[in-house]
């Protein structure tokens, strides 16, 4: 199967990498801003994640990993981008602007068959592996994989309200900064402390994570809510979820439900 990655930033470089090392057949990457030496340089070393597992160089139209030519292009609108021509399967769109389904249908327009969006979408259907991935139908073109704190935050609910039910919970999550915050103050308009220095602070922010576990996991719909609070750490976020049970249980309960869960459904 053939794959493609639509933005080049901090998710679409990791996808890329972690594509490589399961054996996909990577043939393109699309991003405005970067050209294919800039993609070798960004790829080659990772101040969180080390170096690149494996060869590098480039041409003028390429990025050339362990002797495979992977085409770079760099368009504003994926509908210039020949995904049809190259025999693209998925694009993986990592660049946060095409997250909606009337967005995303450019990549199919263009000939691509599938859409992976790796953000949140209010439009398309919403999957988490393990939670609702078994919900997924093949004349489903767009999905979205929802966010990093709801693919922490869904197995943890699916299995408490699965084995015990969940009348109401508050969630927090501590989370690392990201690459819209700012290195020293500065102006946010719509977020007054979102504009504080990101090294220096930590930053009570919002989250639409426990609203999208609801589109994953309906039954909970309206019954989860929470906060987060970005940290001066470059990597690994946590969630501390509290919730009223339907049912009593005890503490070596849920750990025993956590652990079968951890070896069955959610091993995958």
């Amino acid at each position: 199967m053939k794959v493609a990655i639509n933005g080049f930033g901090r998710i679409g470089k990791i996808a890329f990498q972690i594509a490589i090392e399961k054996g996909l057949d990577v043939v393109a990457i699309n991003d405005p801003f970067l050209a294919a030496d800039y993609i070798e340089y960004l790829l080659k070393y990772d101040t969180v994640h080390g170096k690149f597992k494996g060869e590098l160089s480039h041409d003028d139209k390429h990025i050339i990993v362990n002797g495979k030519k992977i085409r770079v292009f760099n368009e504003l609108e994926p509908k210039n981008v020949p995904w049809g021509e190259l025999d693209v399967h998925t694009v993986i769109e990592c660049s946060g602007v095409f997250v909606e389904v009337e967005k995303a249908q450019a990549f199919l327009d263009a000939g691509a068959k599938k859409v992976v969006i790796s953000a949140p979408s209010k439009t398309a259907p919403m999957f988490v592996m393990g939670v609702n991935n078994e919900k997924y139908d093949t004349s489903m073109n767009i999905v979205s994989n929802a966010s990093c704190t709801t693919n922490c935050l869904a197995p943890i609910a699916k299995v408490l309200n699965d084995k015990f039910g969940i009348i109401e919970g508050l969630m927090s999550t501590v989370h690392s900064i990201t690459a819209t915050q700012k290195t020293v103050d500065g102006t946010s308009k719509k977020d007054w402390r979102g504009g504080r220095a990101a090294a220096a602070n930590i930053i009570p922010s919002s989250t639409g994570a426990a609203k999208a576990v609801g589109k994953v996991i309906p039954e909970l719909n309206g019954k989860l809510t929470g906060m987060a609070f970005r940290v001066p750490t470059p990597d690994v976020s946590v969630v501390d979820l509290t919730v009223r049970l339907a049912k009593e249980t005890t503490y070596e309960e849920i750990c025993k439900a956590m652990k079968e869960a951890s070896e069955g459904s959610l091993s995958t």
